[in-house]
C-alpha cells in the first residue's frame, strides 16, 4: 500500500510576530512568510479572516537586516509604566528599546493646504496654533528624557504659519538639542524672503525639512492637491541664496512617483542648499484619499531597488539598513563634491556600525574609506579636526573623522523611512522605533503608535476598539 504523499506548503515559514487587523485593529498574531520573492504578514483575526499583507519584496534585504540589528540606546527617564502591553502603554515606557534619535513636536494644526496624503489630516479648515509656552514644556521633556537632544523636527500643520516660528526656533536653541529641523510645504519659504532669512541666522543647526514628492504637476495635484511645482523651485532658490541646509522629503505612492527616484536625486544635487534626501512610503493614517493598500503600497525595499535601478551612483552595498531600526530605515551616504557625489556607506564594515557605536573611527583601522576621501577631493594630506561629521544628523552611526576644510556641505545622504500602519504593524518594530512625537502632556510615542492610536479623536477610537478586542 502506497503512502499518501505529503502536502508541502506553498511559502516558507520564516518566523512569527504580533501585527494588527487592518479593520477592526485588533492585535493579531501574524506568519511572517517567504512566498514568491516576497516577504509577507499572513494574519489571521477571530471577527475578520486572515490577510496578507505585503511587508518586503527582497527576501536577501529583509535577512540582512536582521543583522544589523544592536543593542537599544535606552531613554534617561521614560514617561509611562509597563501596564496593559504595547501599543497601550507609550510612551515611552521602560519596555522600549530604543531613545528619541529624532524627536517631533506639531505646533499647530493651521495648514496653508489640504493635502490628500496627510498623516496629521492638516487642513486649510484648521486654526489651532500651539501656544509657545506648551511647546517649551514639550521641548523640557524631550531634552529631560534624552540629557542632549539629538535632532528635533518642528512640524504640524504647516509650522511655518505658526504666528511665533522664529521665538519658537529660538527657544529650542536655547537649550540642548544639537540639531532642529523645520518641516514645511515650502510656501512661506517661497513668498517670504525676510523669513528666509531669519532662518539663516539661526546656523548652523537649522535646516528646512522641505517636502519634495515629483517633479511632476500630476503627481503633485494626487498627493498635495495642487501643483506646486513653481513653489518649489522658488523655495530652493531662496534657500540656496541664504545657504540654509535643506533635506527634500518625498512620499512615495504606487502609480504615481516611483519611476521619478533617481531624476529626484539628480536635481537634489543641483542645489548646494541640499544635503540629502528622505524618501517615506505613504503610511495609511491620518487623511489617506484614494489609497487602495492591495494596489497603492510601495514599500522601502522597493524603494530602494528603485534608486539602485536607476542608474545612481548608490549600488545595493551602498543603502544599508540603519542598526537602531534597521527593518523601517535605511540609509546611504555619500562624500559630495559640487553635484558630483561618491557613495562611502559600503566602506563600513557591519560590526563597526552593530558593535562599536558611538564610538569615533579612525583611518588608521578603515584605510580604504581614507583612501576613497583622498581621492574623491584629490588630497595629499587629512587633519581630522573638523568638528562636522559624518554622525550631523544620525545619532546611530559612529563618528568618522573629515579632512580640514570638509563640512556638512560635502556629505549627501539618502535615507528610507518606511513608518508602520496597521497593514505592516510590527511589535518588535514598534518597540525599536527612533522617531518619537512628544505631546503636551509630556509623553514621548513612536511615530507608528501616535498616528495610529494616539494623535486625535478618531485615532483614540481605534485605541479603544482595539484593547476591547485584545480584552473581549
Amino acid at each position: 500500500m502506497n503512502a499518501p504523499v505529503r502536502k508541502i506548503s506553498p511559502y516558507i515559514f520564516h518566523g512569527q510576530t504580533t501585527s494588527l487587523c487592518s479593520q477592526c485593529f485588533s492585535l493579531v498574531p501574524a506568519k511572517i512568510i517567504f512566498d514568491d520573492g516576497n516577504v509577507y504578514y499572513l494574519k489571521r483575526c477571530k471577527v475578520h479572516g486572515v490577510e496578507k499583507a505585503l511587508i518586503s519584496s527582497d527576501i536577501a534585504y529583509y535577512k540582512l537586516a536582521q543583522d544589523y540589528i544592536k543593542p537599544g540606546d535606552r531613554p534617561h527617564v521614560f514617561q509611562t509604566r509597563t501596564e496593559e502591553g504595547c501599543p497601550y502603554d507609550c510612551g515611552l515606557c521602560p519596555d522600549h528599546e530604543q531613545h528619541s534619535c529624532l524627536g517631533l513636536i506639531d505646533v499647530n494644526e493651521a495648514c496653508n493646504l489640504s493635502c490628500p496624503v496627510c498623516f496629521a489630516d492638516s487642513s486649510t479648515g484648521k486654526t489651532y496654533h500651539r501656544p509657545l509656552a506648551e511647546i517649551e514644556k514639550m521641548m523640557d521633556a524631550l531634552c529631560a528624557s534624552e540629557g542632549e537632544a539629538y535632532l528635533l523636527q518642528l512640524s504640524g500643520g504647516e509650522p511655518t504659519i505658526h504666528p511665533q516660528i522664529i521665538e519658537i526656533i529660538k527657544a529650542a536653541k536655547q537649550r540642548p538639542i544639537r540639531h532642529i529641523m523645520l518641516n514645511t510645504n515650502g510656501i512661506r519659504i517661497a513668498q517670504d524672503e525676510e523669513f528666509v532669512k531669519q532662518l539663516a541666522a539661526f546656523k548652523p543647526g537649522i535646516e528646512v525639512y522641505l517636502q519634495f514628492d515629483s517633479l511632476r504637476p500630476s503627481v503633485l495635484k494626487n498627493l498635495r492637491g495642487a501643483d506646486l511645482t513653481r513653489i518649489r523651485r522658488d523655495a530652493l532658490e531662496a534657500l540656496e541664496r541664504h545657504n540654509v541646509s535643506t533635506t527634500l522629503v518625498v512620499v512615495v505612492k504606487r502609480g504615481q512617483n516611483e519611476d521619478e527616484l533617481g531624476d529626484i536625486i539628480n536635481h537634489a544635487l543641483k542645489w548646494k542648499c541640499v544635503r540629502g534626501i528622505t524618501f517615506q512610503p505613504v503610511q495609511d493614517a491620518g487623511r489617506n484619499e484614494g489609497f487602495d493598500p492591495a494596489a497603492d503600497r510601495f514599500v522601502l525595499s522597493d524603494i530602494r531597488k528603485a534608486i539602485i535601478a536607476a542608474g545612481t551612483p548608490f549600488t545595493a552595498g551602498d543603502i544599508i539598513p540603519l542598526p537602531c531600526n534597521p527593518e523601517s530605515i535605511s540609509i546611504g551616504y555619500a562624500l559630495r563634491n559640487g553635484d558630483k557625489i561618491a557613495p562611502i556607506t559600503s566602506y563600513f564594515p557591519r560590526e563597526m556600525l552593530v558593535e562599536a557605536l558611538p564610538n569615533a573611527i579612525t583611518f588608521e583601522k578603515y584605510p580604504d574609506l581614507h583612501k576613497q576621501i583622498m581621492n574623491f577631493f584629490s588630497l595629499s594630506t587629512v587633519e581630522c579636526n573638523n568638528p562636522e561629521r559624518l554622525d550631523a544628523l544620525l545619532c546611530c552611526l559612529p563618528q568618522v573623522p573629515v579632512p580640514e576644510g570638509m563640512g556638512y556641505e560635502n556629505i549627501f545622504r539618502i535615507a528610507i523611512v518606511e513608518f508602520l500602519d496597521a497593514h505592516n504593524f510590527c511589535i518588535s518594530r514598534v518597540k525599536r522605533s527612533c522617531v518619537h512625537f512628544v505631546t503636551p502632556a509630556g509623553q514621548i510615542i513612536p511615530f507608528d503608535t501616535y498616528n495610529l492610536f494616539y494623535r486625535d479623536a478618531a485615532a483614540r477610537k481605534r485605541m479603544a476598539m482595539s484593547k476591547g478586542r485584545a480584552t473581549a
